[in-house]
């Protein structure tokens, strides 16, 4: 029998793979991912509520289904966290912060729905900063999360729980959601996968301009395993995707006919640290050596444009802040109440000009990668940061400086994701992000598993270690 620690390290086709062979039970998964959560959560702070119980029913019923050869699909049994802005029937659904009260979701959300009726084991929920905007841990409403790397960096966000359960081995798929890079910053601070799918591939409810759902993983093939089974059509979101006969287990891709465009510059915000730029353009000679063409790409965002969408957000956020009731007001957390503050006296011309930019930016995304098959850029301009920080900046007047290589992708629609590409000198981890053509998520997913396969032996290390014994 292996131990707690070897089970709680399984990716989602290795535990499928184990419950085939009759050689592992998912009450024995359940149980040693419970174990691995209850070790590293005195540190991490990922989850904001566990589902202990639950879980363990869950695994009990899925193992009579595997015993009586009658499992519900691939992830019958599998491990998975959900974001806890996620609705579930009963409960409250917080968003992060201290200052939603606490009324319980009337329905569950399309992603829960979907994961339980595939039979996987909903361990929890993982954290989320005040309202989903911020990159970072840091919540009025539980403590800070942190980098399992190292405690005192900062896992990012908005899925920031999603991003340290990801690289603690809590689960090996952990649903997030992603506005301007909420997966996918994440995961370049977690050194794991963090995949955004085509707008609409996973219903969202409730809807919002660019919002999409998609999972943190350690591997690619565990994304693909999950897809298929949380892609598709729902009457509540009325941007889904119809059904779509995606072969998302064919993860071959010849590299040698790629067209590749290399952004290395975003257009505005941060500029580029350098260990993060040479750690990308190592990432696009990898494709380049395989006989792909790989050409620079000038930069599509500018300053305008990005100010324009923050302002829009800043104006939502203020309406939220004032629909507020007076004495929740003050539990907000002060940087995203200041934040929010400057949408106060913004009309209507201000708020067009927002919604406007948005669609400019999926314009200009669209037109700029059009030549390409693939777009391969930094995730984020720099590595991670302090733990207390809310934002890489520290700065409420630069609050998305950081955002500029993510955000056009959720504006556009197009499938994005992040891999590790390598670390910093002092081992933060540096993630690359690649972009992949509107609605080809499986063109985007295997040219990202032969990345993972072909990536250079720097660009991995040994996940962060939580161990749970015997």
């Amino acid at each position: 029998m292996a131990d707690r620690d070897h089970i709680a390290d399984l990716d989602a086709v290795g535990q499928r793979a184990g419950y085939q062979a009759g050689e592992l039970s998912p009450v024995e998964v359940a149980e040693a991912a419970l174990a691995r959560v209850a070790a590293g959560e005195p540190t991490l702070h990922a989850l904001q509520i566990i589902y202990a119980d639950q879980a363990l029913a869950a695994a009990q019923a899925s193992e009579k289904r595997w015993a009586d050869g009658a499992p519900l699909g691939p992830l019958d049994g599998v491990t998975v966290t959900i974001k806890e802005n996620v609705d579930v029937a009963g409960e409250p659904t917080r968003w992060g912060t201290a200052a939603s009260p606490p009324v319980p979701a009337i329905r569950t959300a399309p992603i829960a729905e979907r994961l339980y009726a595939a039979g996987a084991i909903v361990l929890g929920k993982t954290t989320m900063p005040d309202w989903g905007m911020l990159s970072s841990g840091v919540s009025s409403l539980h403590e800070t999360t942190r980098n399992p790397w190292n405690p005192a960096w900062n896992p990012g966000g908005s899925s920031s729980g999603a991003g340290a359960a990801t690289a603690a081995g809590y689960a090996p798929l952990n649903f997030g959601s992603d506005i301007g890079g909420s997966i996918r910053l994440p995961a370049t601070w977690n050194g794991c996968l963090g995949y955004k799918p085509s707008y609409g591939r996973i219903p969202v409810d409730p809807t919002y301009t660019g919002r999409t759902i998609g999972p943190l993983s350690r591997t690619v093939a565990d994304i693909a395993l999950a897809m298929p089974l949380v892609s598709g059509p729902d009457e509540r979101d009325p941007y889904s995707l119809p059904d779509q006969p995606i072969p998302w287990q064919d993860l071959d891709i010849e590299p040698a006919r790629l067209r590749i465009g290399l952004l290395l510059e975003a257009g505005t915000g941060t500029p580029v640290e350098s260990e993060v730029s040479e750690a990308v353009r190592s990432a696009a000679a990898v494709f380049a050596a395989a006989g792909a063409t790989v050409e620079p790409l000038d930069p599509f965002l500018t300053p305008d444009l990005l100010e324009k969408v923050d302002l829009f957000w800043r104006v939502g956020h203020w309406n939220d802040y004032l629909a507020l009731p007076e004495e929740r007001r003050e539990l907000l957390l002060p940087f995203i109440a200041e934040w929010c503050r400057a949408g106060e006296g913004l009309g209507g011309p201000e708020a067009t000009a927002g919604a406007n930019a948005q669609i400019e930016i999926a314009r200009r995304t669209l037109a700029a990668t059009a030549p390409y098959d693939l777009v391969i850029s930094p995730t984020s301009p720099e590595p991670t940061y302090p733990a207390e920080w809310p934002m890489p900046s520290n700065d409420v007047d630069h609050a998305m400086d950081h955002i500029g290589f993510c955000m056009p992708y959720n504006m556009s629609g197009q499938p994005s994701l992040s891999i590790n590409c390598g670390f910093t000198a002092d081992g933060r981890p540096i993630g690359v992000q690649l972009a992949g053509r509107r609605f080809d998520d499986r063109g985007l997913l295997a040219a990202a598993a032969f990345y993972e396969v072909n990536r250079p032996a720097s660009a991995v290390r040994p996940w962060p270690k939580i161990t749970i014994g015997q």
